[in-house]
């Protein structure tokens, strides 16, 4: 089955992350992923969990290096209690200027530091469930000490799923090697991107451990344009195109543009930004561009635009909730069409 996820809004408090939560059970998707940046992740997935009770729950690329794996393991553990087996653990590395700048974290390469923090985080559970020692020592991250007292009991369902925010081929060859799922940045979610570029670097990781890369979970996560009419589409596109000319600015963001042989408009925009004219930034994609970036639909063919692209290459895929709530019914039979494939 062709899952389909969606996320809480940018912007989005602990009222409207449950209230967003109750439509996305409603219209029979599989994921809620509560976005980790202005809120707490963590917070309003217990939300969405209390407010729900068929669909998983997730953290969308929680920002965890500067949280311990012990803090997170805690509040892993108590969601999955709390959903009935229904959470699921999305974690992301952030860029540099992030770690360091926002969270006063030091800064080292991601991947390595990451699967040091998935191990961790295992150990943890295997220590919870199984009564392991916990012994975890690693070069970032040393996990010794449980006491009995302070230890959470076990699980009916403890088996907590993993997802990687990914975007350079050392995350997603990590995440082939030990993660349950990947979820690619809008800007690398094309077919095409995840076919030739995505899914290779998965595989040399999923071969490190021998893994079958089958058991990997690619849940594409594109940028689209859905509406009733070209007008309410067009604005779409519109929006999406002043979101990506921010984004591809920077040049961590480039390897979709490399692919596509569009590296100078990467270029272009990171000159803009440090002159400052943000206003011109726009009008550096072109609309061929955005064919590939933000796929476009009416509410009924939006299914069959996204299976051509996606079913090949992906597991699942993420849909935005609708603006107006009005249409929720609309982008319902999408879900149901995407499912059936």
């Amino acid at each position: 089955m062709f899952q389909v996820w969606t996320s809480s809004g940018f912007f989005s408090g602990p009222a409207q992350i449950a209230r967003e939560a109750v439509r996305a059970e409603a219209m029979g998707m599989d994921c809620f992923a509560v976005v980790d940046s202005v809120h707490d992740g963590l917070i309003g997935a217990a939300l969405a969990a209390q407010a729900t009770e068929r669909i998983e729950i997730a953290t969308s690329a929680l920002a965890c290096f500067p949280r311990s794996p012990m803090t997170t393991a805690v509040a892993a553990w108590d969601l999955q209690a709390l959903s009935n087996g229904r959470f699921r653990l999305g974690l992301g590395p952030l860029i540099a200027p992030i770690i360091v700048g926002k969270y006063s974290t030091p800064w080292s390469p991601p991947a390595p530091r990451m699967r040091e923090y998935v191990q961790g985080l295992r150990a943890i559970f295997d220590c919870w469930q199984n009564d392991a020692p916990l012994d975890y020592r690693g070069e970032h991250y040393r996990l010794t000490l449980q006491q009995e007292y302070s230890k959470p009991g076990r699980l009916e369902h403890p088996d907590i799923p993993i997802h990687l925010a990914a975007i350079g081929p050392h995350m997603t060859a990590l995440a082939g090697e030990l993660a349950d799922a990947v979820v690619p940045h809008p800007t690398n979610s094309s077919g095409r991107y995840i076919r030739e570029i995505m899914l290779e670097n998965a595989r040399r990781g999923a071969a490190r451990v021998g893994r079958a890369i089958e058991s990997l979970e690619v849940i594409a996560n594109p940028l689209s344009a859905i509406g009733s009419s070209r007008e309410a589409i067009a604005a779409q596109r519109e929006a999406h195109r002043r979101t990506l000319a921010n984004i591809f600015s920077t040049p961590n963001y480039w390897p979709s543009l490399d692919l596509f042989g569009w590296h100078d408009v990467g270029e272009r925009l990171n000159a803009l930004v440090r002159e400052g004219r943000w206003d011109d930034m726009p009008k550096q994609l072109s609309d061929e561009m955005l064919d590939v970036f933000v796929p476009s639909g009416h509410h009924e063919e939006i299914a069959d635009v996204l299976l051509e692209e996606f079913g090949d290459v992906a597991r699942g895929i993420y849909l935005s909730l609708p603006d107006d709530p009005a249409e929720d019914s609309a982008v319902a039979a999408a879900v149901a069409r995407l499912q059936s494939a």
